[in-house]
Parts: C-alpha cells; sequence; structure tokens
C-alpha cells in the first residue's frame, strides 16, 4: 500500500483521498502502480486547486458581477465537494468560504452603486423636463424645436429609474413637447394664413402704385406714394415665394413716378435760376431799410418801403427749391424785425401806460411834499428820531418819483 500526506493507494488499486470527515475512495486503478495512481489523482486535484483559485482572483477584482460570482463558486465548490482527487480538498473548501463576505460586499456596493446612478439619472430627467416645460410656456420657434431634440436624445442616453418615477418624469417631458409641437404648428398655421392676407394686400397696393406711375400731379401723387409705403409695411410679409417680386413691382413704380418728378422739379429749377437772382437783388433794398430805421424811428416809413419791395418780391415768381428756405427766411427776419421796431413803439406809446406813470409821478409828488411838510414840523420840535426816520422816507421816495419820472417821459415820447 501506498500512501501520501492526503491520500493512499490499496493493494487492489483503489485510491482513497483523506478529508475531515475521513478517508473516502476517488477512483481504482488496477493495472497501474500505486505511485502512478497517486500521482494521477493528484494532478485532477492540482487542476482544480488551479480553478479555485482562478475563480478566486476573478472575484476579488471584480470581473464578475455578485450574481456570477454566486453561481461559480456554487459550480466549483460543487466539483471540490465531490472530487475525485487527491489533495487538501479543505483548503480549497475554505478558499472558496472567504468568497462569500467578499461577494455581499460586491454586492452592497453595487447596490450603492446603482442606487446613486439612479438618483442621478431621476435628478437629470427632472432637469430634462423642466427645461422643456420652459420652452413649452415660451415663444421661440427657431430654437425651441431643436433644443427638444437635443433634451430627447439625452433622455434616451440616462438610464431607467424606478417605473413609477420614469413614467411620472417621461409624461411630463413628453408633455411639454406635444404643448409645444401643437403651439408651434397654430402659430405657423397663423402665419402663413397672415402672409396670404399680407399678399393681397400687397398686390392691391402695387396695382395702385403701377397706376399711379405716369401721374404728373406732382403734390397728390407724391402724398399717395407716402400713404401706399405706410400700408405697405403695415401690411406685413408676405409669402417669401412671392414678396421680393411684389417689392420689386411696387419699388418700380415709385422709381418711375419720382423720376419723372425729380427730372420736372430740375426743369422748373433751371427755369426760376434768373428769379433767385432778382429776389437776391430785392434783398438788398430790403435790408437797407432796416438802418434808417433804427436811426430815425420811423416805422412807417419802414412799412411803405417793405411793401414796395414785398409786391416785387411777389412779382419775382418761383425760385429753385433749394433757394427757397433760404430767401423766404431773410425776407421773413426783415418783415419781422420792422414788425418789432412798430410793436416797441406802440409799448413806448401806450396811452393807458402813460396815464399809469403820470399818475404815479403825481402821487409820489403829494407824498413827498407832504413828508417834507412834516420833516420841518419835527425839526421844529427837536424830535430827533422823527426826523431821522422822514429823511429815510423821503430818500426812498425820492427815488422811486426819479423812476417813475423817466417812465412817464418814455411813454410821453
Amino acid at each position: 500500500m501506498t500512501t501520501s500526506d492526503w491520500g493512499r493507494v490499496d493493494d487492489d488499486g483503489t485510491v482513497y483521498v483523506k478529508t475531515a470527515d475521513g478517508e473516502r475512495p476517488v477512483g481504482q486503478m488496477p493495472d497501474a502502480s500505486p505511485e502512478e495512481a497517486l500521482a494521477f489523482y493528484t494532478k485532477r486535484y492540482d487542476n482544480l486547486a488551479l480553478e479555485v483559485d482562478l475563480l478566486h482572483r476573478r472575484v476579488i477584482s471584480g470581473v464578475l458581477s455578485p450574481e456570477e460570482a454566486v453561481s461559480s463558486v456554487k459550480l466549483v465548490r460543487e466539483q471540490v465537494t465531490d472530487a475525485a482527487a487527491v489533495g487538501d480538498l479543505s483548503l480549497l473548501a475554505r478558499r472558496l468560504d472567504e468568497l462569500g463576505p467578499v461577494i455581499a460586499t460586491q454586492r452592497e456596493a453595487r447596490r450603492a452603486a446603482k442606487a446613486a446612478k439612479s438618483a442621478q439619472a431621476r435628478e437629470e430627467k427632472e432637469k430634462l423636463a423642466e427645461e422643456a416645460e420652459r420652452i413649452a410656456a415660451g415663444r421661440d420657434w427657431r430654437n425651441g424645436a431643436n433644443r427638444l431634440r437635443e433634451l430627447l436624445e439625452t433622455w434616451k442616453q440616462l438610464p431607467r429609474i424606478d417605473k413609477a418615477a420614469d413614467d411620472a418624469l417621461w409624461k411630463r417631458f413628453s408633455s411639454a413637447r406635444s404643448a409645444y409641437t401643437k403651439a408651434r404648428k397654430a402659430h405657423f398655421a397663423e402665419q402663413d394664413e397672415k402672409r396670404d392676407s399680407a399678399r393681397v394686400v400687397k398686390e392691391r397696393l402695387v396695382a395702385e402704385a403701377e397706376a399711379l406711375s405716369g401721374s404728373t400731379e406732382w403734390g397728390p401723387t407724391s402724398g399717395r406714394y407716402r400713404d401706399l409705403m405706410r400700408d405697405w409695411k403695415a401690411a406685413g410679409p408676405a409669402p417669401k415665394t412671392v414678396d421680393d417680386q411684389l417689392w420689386q413691382r411696387f419699388r418700380a413704380a415709385q422709381d418711375t413716378f419720382f423720376g419723372a418728378r425729380d427730372a420736372a422739379n430740375a426743369a422748373l429749377d433751371s427755369e426760376f435760376a434768373a428769379n433767385a437772382e432778382v429776389k437776391e437783388q430785392l434783398l438788398v433794398e430790403a435790408e437797407a431799410i432796416l438802418g434808417p430805421l433804427a436811426e430815425t424811428g420811423d416805422v412807417a416809413a419802414a412799412k411803405a418801403a417793405f411793401r414796395e419791395v414785398a409786391d416785387k418780391w411777389d412779382e419775382a415768381g418761383k425760385v429753385p427749391r433749394d433757394r427757397i428756405k433760404d430767401l423766404e427766411g431773410r425776407m421773413r427776419a426783415i418783415e419781422q424785425a420792422i414788425r418789432k421796431a412798430e410793436d416797441d413803439q406802440w409799448k413806448r406809446s401806450d396811452p393807458e401806460k402813460s396815464a399809469r406813470a403820470e399818475d404815479m409821478v403825481a402821487k409820489l409828488e403829494a407824498a413827498i411834499a407832504d413828508a417834507e411838510a412834516k420833516l420841518d414840523a419835527a425839526r421844529g420840535q427837536g424830535d430827533a428820531k422823527k426826523i431821522r426816520e422822514l429823511e429815510e422816507n423821503l430818500q426812498g421816495r425820492r427815488s422811486f418819483l426819479e423812476m417813475a419820472r423817466r417812465a412817464s417821459a418814455e411813454y410821453g415820447a
């Protein structure tokens, strides 16, 4: 009989393995030597030990999920328990036992990681739902649709969370998208309707503009074109396919009319150039009236002279449009200067004011005479205080009297 630390071979070739519960047969090799039989089953143990070691390392490293690790440990444990091998099978069982707490820790860690991941996903989905609702509440039709598509792609990449919460958040998100899409479609439908209405209005405006393009009633037609342009702007945009074409026709009609008007005005300006030279000379005559007026104050003579110049001014006729403002402004300034001189003269000779000034002079003179009499009396009595008060009073009244006399003289003039 051949023996080793973990097994033996009986004389009939039966191979036994030693365990904590005693020995048990693992096989029989009658045609082999005891050494060969023991070596064969020891080799089996080495292979089994290698498998346990490999599983141990894979579980420790976390390559396997907890579920996969439990299944693998169970399978290998069954192989170890009934192994037809010679070796320290108890050691292999203990190594498998060591993996239980490791797997439990990994399972808990994965559960915590999953919970954290789920919480993060929930937070992200809540943010997506909130942003979708903000977009739905707004009216950004250009960028809103693109942003909602981006949010949907982000949603798809997030993991699912617990069904109730996930369904509730998806309902919010989906409802916001649906509300936005519905409002967007309604908006563009309304815009299309407005554009079609604008097309009808602009076609009518173009027809009228083209009908007016040959008019020679420059003033009324210019005003009407301004009205048409105001109506054009108020109409809003028509469909893009026709809006540009309608505008080109409208603008061409305007250009035709205003081009003809400008040409006519240019011809008139050339004709009126000589009139402007005449009015330049008349302005020299009119401006010369102001010198004598300032010296003599003879408003009547100035007005008569100005009327003669004004009659010649009217007879001279129209001037080029770019000269009207300058020439008329200078003529008006002369007229205003004469009118101001006339107004000043009236103010100085106003009878009512003259009467008031004379009345004031008379009253002041009477008051001064009375004060002088009282002053003489106070001096006779030697009343120093009374004398001082009356002298101060007289000084003030005499100053007022001098001013009143100047005013009376001015109005009397």
